[in-house]
Order: C-alpha cells, then structure tokens, then sequence
C-alpha cells in the first residue's frame, strides 16, 4: 500500500468512507449485501488496483499467470535464444521491500522465513543477515500469510489482506506447502480465497491448521472465512463463515495450553474503483473452545455502530493464555477503533481506555497493520503493529514507541532507524531475547527484545516494489527509480555531469518514489516524484529549492505522467487532468489542454471523502520525436487524445474501431513517424476479446489490436527496441520482432512478477525492468 509520505515524516494518507452504510445482522451467506447495491460500479478513480478491478473476475490474475508460463513454453520451443536469455538483478539489495510475515525454523539454527508482499518467500540461514528467493519463479510472487509447524512444515498463504489506499495489492491463487525448507512447494487448495491474513498450526499437532481467509477485495463470496484442515493441508473445511459475503477471516490465533481454544478476527470489507468499504458490520471476534467445530461471538469487541467495526488482530499471551488481546484496528475513516483485553481466555473482554499514542500510531490506514504480538515471556508485554513498533509493559494500557521510526527516514542495510508500517513479527525459540520485525522496509532483528535501539536491518535483501526506471544513455550504469514506500533511489552519485558509482541511496523528496528521470544531457539533472504529482527537480542528488513549480491541475493521479520532449529535453510535459508545458527544464508550466478525462464537465465523483476524488486524471503522454508538435495523451477512463500543434487543438481519437475504452497506461510514438503510436492498457475482462495493446499507423484514424499472442493481463508499457517491441505486463516481459503480431516472453529467468516501467538502452541493446517485487532487472535482448 502507499501512504502519502513526505521525506522525513509520514504524511497521514485519509481513508475512504462511505457516507453512509446499511446495518446488517446475520444473514445467509446468499443474501446480497444492500451495501454493494446503492451504486453502479464507476470508471476507476485511483492509480493501480483500481485499473486491475474492471470485471470482478475472481479467475482472472491466475489464467493470466497460465497463459504467460504457456508463451514461456512455446518461445523455448521456436525460439530458444529468447527463452535462454537471462535477467540480472541490478538491486537494490541494501534496503527492503515490503514484507507481511515472518516466521523462525524451529529445528535449524539461525533460520527465518518471511513473506513479500509481492516477491514471494524468502530465507534466510544466518539470523537476518542475507536473504535468497525461495519461491517458484512461475506461480503468483504476492504471498499475504507464513507460518510454520513444529515439525518444520512450511504453509504460504498468497494474496495480500493488506489492502491498498492509492497502490496496490495483489491476489494469490490458493494455499501452498512445502515439507523441505522452502527447496519445493506445491499448492494444496483453496484457490478463490483471494487473500490470506494469517495461518495458525495447532502447536501440540502440527497436522491441524487454521488458515484465514480475507477473501478477494473487489468481488464477494468464494472461499473466504476460516478454514481447518485436520491432515497438514490436504484437505481444507470452512468453520466459520462470514455473516455476509463480504466478511472474510483475517486473524486467528490458538491458546499454546489449550489448543481447542480458539479465536479468530472476521473483517467485513470490500472495495469497487471509487470507494473502500474497510469496515462493516460483520467484523467481530469469534471463539471456539472445541477446536473450531463451533463458535461464539464475542458481544464486547465492536465499535458502538457496528457498521464502523474494521479489521480486528487476535492474540494470545503465550507468557499466560488466560491473556488475549483484541484490536480493532480502524474505523470507516482509517482511524484507530478501539483495544480489549481478556483475562480468561477470550471468554470475556474488557474495552481498555482510550489511548492517544495508540490512535496516533494507527494512523488514518489502521487496516493496514492490525497485528498484535504478545512478549512470550513477559505477560504485560505486547506489541502492537502500527506505522511504528509501540510495545506496552503493562498489560496495554500505555504504550512506548520501540521502532525510533520518526527519528528520520534513511535507507541502507543494519540501519537501527526502524522502517515505517509493521506486519509482523516473531520470536526466536532457541535464542533468547532475540526477535524479527517485518515491514515495509524490509527485515530487522533485535537480539533484546525489541527494545528500542536495538534493532538491524538485513544485509541483503532484494524484493523492492518500483513504480519506474530509468537508465543514462551516456552510462548504462546509471540508474534511477521510483519505488513503493522506499523513496527515490538512483545507482551513482552524479557531481556537475561526472558519475561516481556507488550503492543504491536515496535522491529527492520522495515518500513512496513514482516517476523518475535523468537529464538526457545532463545527468546531474535529475526529476524524483512522489505520489500525486509532487515532483521535484534534483542537482548533483540534492533538491533544488524553487526549482519545481507544480504544474496546474484540480486532480493529480497517483502516478502522474512527466515526460521529455525528445528532440529538446528542457522541454517537458506533465499531467494532471490537463497537460502542461514547460520550457525550462520544470521550473515553470504553462497549461496547453482542457480538462481532457471530463471535457464534458459532467464527470460524478462518488467518494464521500475528498482526499480521493481522483477520478478523470491524465495517466500517459506520448512526444513524437519526429515532430514535437505530436502529443498523444490518454486518461483513466479510456479517452485518448492527440494534437498537431503542440496543445493548441486537441482531437478525440478514443472513438476509432476497436479501442477498448478503459485505462491506459502508456503511449508509446515512433520516433521515425509520429503517425505511428502505440497505446496500452489496463484492466481484467473476463470473456472479454477486449485489446490491451494497440497500435495506429494513421495517427488515430484506425486502430490495430497487438494483444492477441500475449497474456490478458495488464500492460504496464510499450517501448521499441531496435527493430522490435517488448510489452511490460502483470505477469512478466514479452517481446515481438514483426510488429506485435506474435509475441515470446523475454528470458528464463524472471519471476512472474508484474514489471510496470520498461528502459530500453540503445547503445548496449539492454533492456531494464522496474519489477514490482524483484528489484530492478537487466537484460542484454537476444
């Protein structure tokens, strides 16, 4: 997830609520729930799930994912050199990325586990110092859910349950398990679970297991409540369903002395492209004292409207099991619900007074932590996941802040600053006082406690989420990008246009790092934005005071589109809902379009809360460089335009036979003929022979569908490389060498993984990828 954040603090991202939500009581799990009625679902109205949510296919991301590792098969049979080809890992390696869940080997010394959120699952065998990919390369890279059993069996739950604000999350395809240290895995059912927030083996028989099931973010139903399976996960029983279908499992924790005492958090959400319902009245606290096989909500742990009621953590004290605790982590708004207490083992719960640390601490996206961690050797000490570590010494009732996450925000391995937004965390068995954090920066270990100052980040990591790449042409070894929660990073430390190569480190002010560029001329130049068109214009790495001006505009999209003019790189262009133009290098914009997503002035924003009203922005630019005059722009609901005068008139191309009118993500023209553009697209379309790649020979007079040999899937970009073309898509990189009529996926190598940025270098004929979960990749085109 992004929240806005703004170099050395984080800014407080505000939650979509609705005005207004039905009350529901119990009801059958076939009953429709009023609250997905009041409105038709909308055109998309934020950057990144949105554009994925068109369609409401639950299906849709694992046939993708089926289709991609079927055109990795064809290509090695007609073109081995393509399929042999191989990705490097260019890093970073020195920060992390997001991680949901951690777990410690119980049998091997030193050993840990933890989830990415998008990269898979990933070991490490010396205590956190290094960390390697142990996860297959071809399945679904989003894993929500680690845990593992005494005897060292492994269960991956995939899809995340953290769901976005203005980024993204990615569903999974099911439950997997592996019985040799993370070597193999194999998938063991519940496919159409969408997403898992936590999975709990019973401690006393690791043949029974709890797997909680959040259930798939934008469409109801499926496989989502808690699931038992009483064989080590090859079969799976759901024991408790949700009272409506949008309440899935999210938390669930087992009493280490009595094993059939049970608690388990329900959430009731759910989002469409223009609101997130994070709360509802189907959120509460269950228990089962027999195992699972019946249940018993707890009447005390909701808010006073239970439509309020948001994602709620469980946990027991393993220090003394007569003490769980209960978060209600957030409200419709985000903000911190309330915090219970048990003194019997969950068979009755006291409300602890309100505490204004613990409010802060949630921020407005509690949604994304609720996670409760009890001391296993203390009692009165737990600790709570928040955008910081707070730990409380007396049962909860006052917190203390154990992350130092506001002394500043830094990046690089063994950092004792402790990253912002915890996700998990657990305890080493075989040594004492030693404990792992996962969060959106990565993996930290503490060897006392978690105590605040005690804490290190990971040597070596590897699966950072970027947003964009890009490389100077004058050396291939400079590299800049945008990436998810951690900033705007760059290769070099670029003095007056010399390049001193060094580790990945931070440029900018960024928060969560979008679109990144490097002077074209000058790579002492440099352009770094974060979330919401807050660009800024860089020299020698430092920020130039007074050197961004933010171009005009009433919406910005999430990730707004700044582009080059080819043949004059002072010359830049940005949008917002309207294109700009500056002649000077950013330092001032002159508006060159109308509204071009709502010329019509008639665009409805349905979300309650203005923070979000973002839908009917500019989401891709296209300069021609064979004539500067050319500009090609797309939207978010699907509206392409084009102008022969630099702005002065815009034409309306989107109405051409076979555009599919949804999002576009990139526009891509040839440098060689400005009536020739490429323009791709984004969405899931289940049935659909909808088009996400086109091309135009005749500047938009007719269009031609490209998509046809490539995976129904996003595509994130288009570039020309050489004579031929490669396609960036949620499920990998596809390359084509006779104009898009046939397509082979590029390299052996690379995860499925979604790429959204694509560089193509041609002085070496490389192409760099901005993965989303595997760093940034580099490949030398075959």
């Amino acid at each position: 997830m992004s929240k806005s954040r703004l170099a050395l603090a984080t800014v407080n991202v505000v939650v979509l609520a609705l005005a207004v939500v039905t009350l529901l009581g119990a009801a059958p799990q076939s009953t429709p729930d009023p609250r997905l009625l009041d409105e038709p679902l909308a055109a998309p109205g934020n950057w990144f799930d949105s554009q994925r949510a068109i369609g409401q296919d639950r299906a849709a991301y694992a046939r993708a994912v089926r289709q991609s590792a079927k055109i990795a098969r064809r290509t090695a049979r007609v073109a081995p050199d393509v399929a042999q080809a191989q990705w490097s890992l260019l890093g970073p390696t020195n920060i992390g990325g997001r991680a949901n869940d951690v777990v410690v080997d119980p049998k091997a010394a030193d050993t840990v586990y933890i989830a990415a959120a998008s990269g898979g699952v990933w070991k490490s065998t010396d205590a956190g110092e290094t960390f390697t990919p142990s996860w297959p390369d071809d399945i679904t890279q989003a894993v929500g859910a680690l845990e593992i059993a005494p005897d060292g069996t492994l269960y991956a739950g995939t899809g995340e349950a953290n769901p976005g604000g203005g980024s993204i999350v990615y569903g999974g395809t099911g439950m997997y398990r592996s019985t040799d240290g993370a070597k193999t895995w194999e998938h063991v059912g519940l496919d159409t679970a969408g997403a898992f927030g936590r999975i709990a083996v019973d401690p006393t028989n690791p043949q029974r297991v709890f797997a909680a099931a959040s259930g798939n973010l934008f469409v109801p139903g499926g496989e989502r409540g808690l699931y038992r399976s009483d064989d080590g996960g090859d079969t799976w029983e759901r024991v408790l369903a949700g009272v409506n279908d949008t309440t899935g499992a999210v938390d669930v924790s087992i009493d280490p002395r009595n094993p059939d005492n049970v608690l388990v958090g329900m959430w009731d959400h759910f989002r469409d492209p223009d609101r997130r319902v994070y709360a509802g009245p189907g959120s509460g606290v269950w228990r089962s004292t027999d195992g699972g096989d019946t249940w018993t909500r707890a009447a005390e742990i909701t808010m006073p409207d239970p439509a309020e009621t948001g994602r709620i953590g469980v946990a027991f004290s393993p220090a003394d099991p007569d003490r769980a605790y209960a978060l209600i982590a957030n409200k419709l708004d985000g903000t911190h619900g309330a915090w219970f207490r048990s003194d019997d083992g969950g068979a009755t719960w006291d409300k602890l007074p309100d505490n204004a640390t613990l409010k802060a601490n949630g921020s407005s996206y509690g949604w994304w932590f609720a996670r409760v961690f009890p001391d296993p050797d203390e009692v009165d000490r737990v600790f709570v996941a928040g955008l910081e570590l707070m730990a409380s010494t007396d049962g909860g009732r006052t917190f203390l802040q154990m992350g130092n996450v506001t002394a500043g925000v830094v990046t690089g391995a063994h950092q004792v600053i402790v990253h912002a937004d915890q996700h998990g965390m657990a305890w080493d068995p075989k040594v004492p006082g030693r404990v792992y954090l996962a969060n959106d920066g990565g993996v930290y270990r503490s060897d006392a406690d978690g105590n605040i100052g005690t804490w290190k980040g990971a040597l070596v990591q590897g699966f950072t989420q970027h947003y964009s790449v890009d490389v100077f042409e004058g050396d291939p070894a400079y590299v800049v990008t945008g990436l998810q929660d951690n900033m705007c990073q760059r290769t070099v430390a670029p003095d007056d246009g010399a390049v001193t190569k060094t580790a990945w480190t931070k440029y900018g002010l960024c928060g969560d790092g979008l679109q990144t560029l490097i002077h074209p001329e000058n790579p002492a130049i440099t352009y770094s934005c974060s979330q919401y068109g807050n660009c800024g214009r860089e020299y020698a790495g430092a920020p130039l005071t007074g050197g961004w001006r933010k171009p005009p505009g009433q919406r910005y999209g999430w990730f707004t589109p700044l582009e080059f003019d080819p043949t004059n790189p002072e010359v830049m262009y940005f949008g917002s809902n309207v294109v700009s133009r500056s002649t000077n290098g950013g330092q001032a914009w002159t508006q060159i379009s109308g509204d071009l997503a709502d010329p019509e002035g008639d665009l409805v924003q349905l979300d309650p809360n203005p923070g979000y009203r973002l839908r009917g922005v500019i989401t891709a630019i296209g300069v021609s460089a064979g004539d500067p005059q050319r500009l090609y722009a797309g939207t978010d609901n699907g509206r392409l335009w084009m102008t022969r005068d630099q702005g002065a008139t815009w034409s309306e191309i989107s109405d051409a036979p076979g555009l599919p009118g949804m999002w576009i993500t990139r526009i891509t023209v040839d440098p060689a003929d400005p009536d020739v553009a490429y323009v791709a697209y984004s969405s899931y379309r289940d049935g659909s022979d909808a088009a996400h790649l086109v091309v135009t020979h005749d500047a938009g007079e007719s269009f031609t569908d490209l998509s046809a040999g490539l995976p129904q899937a996003p595509v994130n970009d288009v570039v020309l490389t050489g004579d031929g073309l490669a396609a960036a898509t949620d499920v990998g990189v596809f390359t084509s060498t006779d104009g898009g009529q046939t397509w082979l996926r590029l390299g052996g190598n690379l995860p499925t993984v979604p790429v959204l940025d694509l560089r193509y270098h041609a002085g070496t004929d490389t192409l760099t990828a901005a993965t989303f979960g595997h760093g940034i990749q580099r490949i030398a085109m075959p």
